[in-house]
């Protein structure tokens, strides 16, 4: 058997002096001793894939309603590519792969029903007690609502990957709030995972969207990054739109941008000529990023599909049905918290009736908060 300390000093030999070790851990926040064959990572990852909250994400949307059909990406299927994704680039780089996948698949663990629109309309509801944040949700989610210890609230997680769920990062994720060295950057695994994901969504959405009918192959191939992921699958201009095309562009789209990444990442890490993971969070700024090239390429791609996939009217609808049926749910449950199941009542015992209701509907799938707007507003529905 392969002992923990065996694992740990295969990566303390194979892995770049800037990556996180797992025997350098800053531990946890409770007494939790480790395990003979398992690194801290390791235990990390596999407590994240067991939660309740992890589960969830197949029910819960991406871009389109589950109710829109069986082939669309859901959240789970979006985590489970950014973790891939983020594996690949940790092994070229030669940093904790195991870190990288943990921070990955607990990325969106606190995002409510109905993607970015459920959390905007939490976001307006609960403005007067702060908002609501889903990377902060997140956090809240392996910190203190996941309950699966009686040593400890929430899944005890080492600092490292505490960190990296708080300092998660894209254009769509805010960093949360709280006290992990604020002002120095994260480790190289935690600003891999940010990349990660939007290389992720930039890519399945491109192939949600043309997969729906939303996009228009002959404008998506006029954007920088497919046009050159086209060219390098083979794919001549004005080939008719089929979908093996898809399948080609969308693999070497996520190829291309992959490939980028890690090569001006590799260029940032030697001149900045980091050693340590604290000259790595010293950095004026994050050594994982795009070339110049890249970054201009990445950005026209995700305002395409701003203006052309998020913005169209028939997402636009499910995101207006799904902001109203959660107004709904959370002024009667604000009116009677009683009618909240006894369980979330007594998990949220203590907290402000507002937060109560809005962690319960946070933690809701699409399916779950359609059947319980039912069953509390159509009065031929069983309750």
């Amino acid at each position: 058997m392969r002992t923990r300390q065996e694992l740990e000093r295969i990566e303390a030999l194979s892995l770049a002096p800037y990556a996180c070790l797992s025997a350098n851990t800053r531990g946890r926040a409770f007494l939790d001793p480790e395990t003979p064959y398992r690194t801290a990572f390791q235990r990390d990852r596999e407590r994240i894939l067991h939660t309740t909250a992890w589960r969830r994400l197949q029910g819960k949307t991406q871009v389109f309603v589950v109710t829109e059909g069986d082939y669309y990406r859901t959240r789970i299927t979006h985590t489970l590519e950014v973790a891939q994704i983020g594996r690949t680039i940790a092994r070229a780089l030669g940093v904790n792969e195991d870190l990288v996948e943990g921070i990955c698949l607990a990325h969106d663990l606190g995002h409510p029903p109905f993607g970015h629109s459920g959390e905007m309309t939490l976001n307006e509801l609960m403005a007067s007690e702060g908002g609501f944040n889903h990377n902060q949700h997140s956090f809240r989610v392996v910190t203190e609502l996941e309950s699966r210890y009686p040593e400890f609230p929430g899944l005890n997680l080492t600092y490292e990957m505490r960190e990296g769920i708080v300092k998660h990062e894209t254009d769509y994720d805010v960093v949360a709030e709280h006290d992990y060295e604020t002002g120095l950057r994260g480790s190289v695994e935690s600003q891999i995972a940010c990349y990660a994901d939007e290389l992720a969504y930039n890519a399945h959405d491109t192939d949600d969207g043309l997969r729906a009918g939303l996009l228009v192959w002959d404008e998506v191939a006029a954007q920088a990054w497919p046009r050159r992921a086209a060219e390098a699958a083979g794919i001549a201009p004005g080939t008719p739109f089929e979908e093996m095309v898809r399948h080609r562009v969308i693999r070497k789209l996520i190829a291309t941008m992959v490939t980028d990444l890690v090569d001006q990442s590799t260029r940032n890490l030697t001149e900045s000529r980091v050693r340590s993971v604290d000259d790595v969070r010293r950095q004026p700024q994050n050594v994982i990023a795009f070339s110049e090239e890249g970054k201009q390429m990445n950005a026209q791609l995700k305002s395409f599909l701003y203006k052309k996939m998020y913005r169209h009217p028939r997402v636009l609808r499910m995101h207006s049905k799904a902001g109203r049926v959660l107004r709904d749910l959370f002024a009667a449950f604000m009116d009677e918290p009683e009618m909240m199941p006894l369980s979330a009542q007594q998990k949220y015992k203590g907290l402000p009736r507002s937060r109560a209701v809005c962690y319960y509907i946070a933690g809701m799938t699409d399916r779950f908060a359609l059947d319980e707007h039912a069953r509390l507003f159509d009065p031929r529905e069983r309750v």
